[in-house]
């Protein structure tokens, strides 16, 4: 294999925390470890089954790049519920009995540790399992020790945060929001605009640990947060996993572009009865994600360079919390 300038071999074990241990987490550690006994194909992941193209040929991913082996990556995480892994995999109904027996064991051994956690930002969760706290420079330096004792524990070299929580209810920039010294100055104060993910964001870069954000959530997307990542060299990454109806308009709409097919309205719905379904059944959680929704289609139609064709657009976005479908989600386009 030719060795990439500047990249460092993937020695040891990587830990995976995942703040928010749901249907996306728990489908996520089930499917690994499924695939590291050999039960399972790792269909759907890039890393695994995507190839890239050299001077060479077209070797997968994870034989060109010095990535860490499946077997060597260990799951943790905070969840506001107790359940272990194998009971939320359970619940979530995404994964077959068969798959899950298959990894139980492993499954059960693993224990979510208590969430930091505000009601505000997600009304419609009741959650118990969740840490005490005087202000909230107190809570990032509990989800600190945590990070710290998951490492030494697990005997990890390295690790990286990857949100998989709710989405949180929408809000905008503020100054707490503007400098380190005053986003830790509103923590020290328990400044309302701080939310959770903003704290384990927090949490994550003041340890140099990388921070992926699988919500459409404000949390690392405010100068405070990103001057943290420049200070301690940390990557910072994502906005939304947009893997179910935002991923099938990242498909068709480049297509209509590129053809340049006029549209004159888009109307979308996802209908979903799982606990992510029922967060956004509030209408400021619903907000956060709408917003996030409504500007992909501009981000591919460019209305302001192509106003004869998309400059008029009516863009409609709705969820729809259904219980009996559980996460069996339909989306509509």
């Amino acid at each position: 294999m030719t060795e990439l300038q500047g990249l460092v071999p993937a020695e040891g074990k990587l830990g995976i925390l995942l703040p928010g241990m749901g249907a996306v987490a728990t489908t996520l550690i089930a499917g690994v470890l499924a695939v590291r006994k050999g039960e399972a194909q790792p269909i759907g992941s890039l890393t695994q089954m995507g190839k890239i193209r050299t001077a060479t040929g077209n070797p997968k991913i994870k034989d060109y790049v010095p990535l860490a082996d499946l077997r060597d990556i260990e799951f943790g995480g905070w969840d506001v519920y107790e359940d272990n892994v194998y009971e939320a995999a359970l619940k979530a109904e995404v994964l077959g009995y068969k798959t899950l027996q298959g990894v139980r064991a492993e499954l059960e051994a693993l224990k979510p540790m208590k969430a930091a956690f505000d009601p505000h930002y997600v009304k419609n969760l009741d959650g118990t399992h969740i840490k005490t706290y005087t202000t909230k420079l107190d809570l990032a330096e509990q989800v600190i020790t945590d990070i710290k004792a998951f490492k030494a524990e697990r005997g990890c070299s390295r690790l990286v945060m990857v949100w998989c929580g709710s989405t949180e209810i929408y809000h905008q920039l503020s100054d707490t929001h503007r400098t380190l010294a005053s986003f830790e100055e509103g923590l020290r104060t328990n400044a309302a605009n701080i939310a959770p993910s903003m704290i384990y964001a927090y949490a994550a870069l003041k340890e140099g640990v990388p921070f992926v954000n699988g919500a459409p959530n404000l949390t690392v997307d405010v100068p405070a947060l990103l001057e943290l990542a420049a200070r301690t060299g940390t990557p910072i990454a994502g906005k939304d996993f947009k893997t179910g109806q935002t991923l099938m308009k990242t498909i068709v709409a480049p297509g209509l572009s590129a053809r340049s097919l006029g549209v004159k309205g888009w109307f979308s719905t996802n209908i979903l009865g799982n606990r992510d379904g029922l967060v956004l059944d509030d209408p400021d959680n619903f907000k956060t994600k709408e917003v996030s929704k409504l500007s992909v289609l501009d981000s591919v139609f460019h209305p302001e360079e192509n106003p004869e064709l998309y400059g008029d657009m009516y863009h409609k976005v709705r969820i729809n919390y259904y219980p009996p479908a559980g996460d069996n989600k339909e989306s509509w386009d």
